[in-house]
């Protein structure tokens, strides 16, 4: 039976032999893929200790391996990762040092899996800075892979949702790092995700300064231009992140934050009428901030009449 297999498979993990521990670690992988019923007995026989510690092997293949179990594991078993003794010292260990791109993916995708389910984990997670710093150092790599980067975006989204752990990533250079990804790579999905994960760092009052320092208001105000072909979600979170900047701001930031939306009102107010509820409820409040009681006031107040609900208009959470 299942739970059998799952024990047995598990058990090989300690074997003495090295070829009888790599054949059980491929067969865990193949399973907790295609047996989504097996991922909680082999997390209950024991496995997340042993493939923590076979994310320190030196051959790329078999860090491979266990990541992509751990990943796997971690979609109906997040409370035997994140109980398991020195699991997130591993991920950070193969995160950094694996010669694996597979590998670097799956930890990464670990981390963003725990972290979007378990609130708990997230001050936790934060709270590792080689963490933090490692994910930061794959969107600030050139010749990362688009799925790499992408991975370690979602983690860092993650973090991100912790109020607390915003000023740690702006502390470790998160700002520069994530506008000049946006300035420079175009490939499929990269942009919307990091100023995703942008506007959610936006959101602390240390982002203020890293965001003029980097430039980037004017790349929040490129994406918001008419003129370029950025997509709703770009422009969602161009909303979200000026939005922030504005909530969390000091005076000469939300200053500039308003200066920036008189730019680019006529794209905020299409925010407002075609985006997603919480979009359109971000550009309302973005409208109602910039133009504070001037001649614009009437046309917020439309926007705001066209919300099918008050809880859509409520609802402006990032």
């Amino acid at each position: 039976d299942k739970r059998r297999t799952a024990r047995n498979l598990v058990a090989k993990l300690s074997s003495v032999s090295e070829r009888t521990r790599n054949e059980a670690l491929a067969e865990l992988r193949l399973i907790s893929r295609q047996d989504p019923e097996s991922r909680p007995l082999i997390a209950d026989a024991g496995a997340v200790p042993y493939l923590s510690e076979t994310l320190y092997s030196s051959s790329p293949a078999i860090q491979e391996n266990a990541a992509a179990t751990l990943l796997n594991l971690s979609i109906t078993s997040r409370d035997s990762l994140m109980s398991a003794r020195g699991l997130l010292d591993a991920l950070s260990h193969a995160l950094s040092n694996s010669a694996s791109q597979g590998a670097v993916q799956s930890c990464a995708a670990t981390l963003h899996s725990i972290l979007i389910a378990d609130e708990t984990s997230r001050p936790i997670i934060g709270s590792k800075r080689d963490i933090l710093y490692t994910l930061l150092s794959i969107i600030g790599d050139k010749h990362a892979p688009a799925r790499s980067i992408k991975d370690a975006l979602k983690a860092l989204f993650g973090i991100a949702l912790y109020q607390l752990n915003r000023a740690s990533l702006v502390g470790l250079g998160a700002v520069p790092a994530l506008v000049s990804l946006i300035v420079r790579d175009a490939r499929k999905g990269i942009v919307e995700d990091a100023t995703a994960v942008l506007a959610q760092i936006a959101g602390c009052e240390e982002s203020e300064e890293a965001m003029r320092k980097a430039g980037g208001l004017k790349v929040l105000g490129d994406l918001l231009d008419e003129k370029t072909a950025a997509s709703t979600r770009m422009r969602e979170n161009a909303v979200g992140a000026l939005l922030n900047l504005a909530r969390c701001g000091g005076e000469r930031g939300r200053k500039e934050v308003r200066e920036m939306g008189v730019k680019v009102m006529d794209v905020i107010r299409e925010v407002g009428e075609n985006g997603s509820p919480k979009g359109k409820a971000k550009a309302v409040e973005l409208l109602k901030f910039v133009v504070d009681g001037n001649e614009y006031e009437n046309e917020v107040r439309e926007l705001r009449l066209k919300f099918n609900s008050m809880d859509d208009f409520i609802d402006h959470s990032i």
